[in-house]
């Protein structure tokens, strides 16, 4: 179980995410702003290799070496793609750390357990054999018996995988259900252990926190939250999620508005006005009877995001409320 005080590792998705996003598309260009901005937030790895574009993601991975953008990158290889073990041998020596994928889910190839283990071991094996950091992904891990997930997982890590996550690929899972698998994988597998949150129920960032409180290391985010579908768990969510119950990222909070009004400019995609932490009004207060002690109504100070407290007292709406409770107290 992670406790306040231990670092908690994070993982960007943004650049590969943002690819399965309707409507988003980054140039080169613009992806390497955005690699630039989480340097400056103190990010220490993003990941942009998605598995189905690998050779596009690794044109970038040496666009960001050539840059001399200084973050680890990493990205997907599917296990049982027809090109699995030549897109491992062109990730080798271009991407820092790549995670070979087997999803769980039954309905999806292999479609048998014992294949999808000895697919993974196989490829698993390649990889290590070309001396490539690798570790390894389990999609829909949180939508299948628990103890397909717990096997798998340690015969991975057992042959030499560096790193295992788990995905709550379709956003079912909640935070009691996290934090348990999380609190069981632990103790089985010997290395690192990241999560990756998406939010079909909104439940992305409480989902990654549970996975922290049940032993990960480490957490799969993404600027503002874009992604598939509903996106996933937010950079600045989970950064102030951990930050604010003692746990370190290395992420610099008065950073995130700034990359979120980036992101937000670059994939098009409208950050809403009551987004948590980089909302336009986050720190506006309007309800009279929060104005004698206003910090009691907010979960964190302005200037921790290098944000400003907003008081709307001249709202007409405001003002006439504030009659009205007047009027009732004669």
């Amino acid at each position: 179980m992670s406790e306040a005080g231990d670092t908690v590792e994070l993982r960007d998705s943004t650049l590969r995410e943002g690819l399965d996003t309707p409507g988003v598309a980054f140039s080169e260009e613009q992806a390497l702003r955005i690699a630039r901005m989480l340097v400056a937030c103190g990010v220490p790895e993003a990941e942009v290799v998605a598995p189905s574009r690998v050779a596009e993601g690794l044109h970038l991975v040496r666009s960001l070496r050539a840059e001399r953008v200084a973050i680890r990158t990493s990205g997907l290889i599917y296990a049982a793609g027809a090109r699995c073990k030549a897109e491992i041998d062109a990730a080798r020596g271009a991407v820092d750390r790549f995670d070979l994928l087997m999803p769980l889910s039954a309905r999806r190839e292999p479609h048998r357990a014992e294949e999808k283990r000895r697919v993974l071991l196989d490829a698993l094996a390649h990889a290590l054999a070309s001396a490539c950091e690798v570790g390894v992904g389990f999609p829909h891990a949180t939508q299948v018996e628990r103890s397909q997930l717990v096997e798998i997982a340690r015969e991975a890590a057992g042959a030499g995988a560096a790193r295992v996550t788990v995905y709550d690929t379709n956003g079912s899972g909640d935070p009691f259900v996290v934090r348990s698998l999380l609190a069981e994988l632990r103790p089985v597998v010997g290395v690192p252990i990241f999560f990756h949150g998406h939010n079909d129920l909104g439940l992305a960032t409480a989902n990654s926190l549970a996975a922290v409180l049940g032993g990960a290391n480490g957490l799969d985010v993404t600027v503002n939250g874009l992604g598939d579908r509903a996106g996933n768990a937010s950079l600045e969510q989970v950064v102030l999620a951990l930050g604010l119950r003692g746990h370190r990222t290395g992420v610099d909070p008065a950073r995130l508005r700034e990359a979120s009004r980036l992101v937000e400019e670059l994939s098009g995609v409208a950050v809403s006005k009551l987004a948590p932490v980089v909302g336009e009004f986050v720190f506006a207060h309007r309800s009279p009877g929060h104005f004698p002690v206003l910090t009691e109504f907010e979960a964190f100070a302005p200037s921790l995001v290098g944000a400003e407290r907003r008081i709307d007292a001249s709202d007409p709406v405001a003002v006439q409320s504030d009659r009205q409770r007047a009027r009732a107290g004669r």
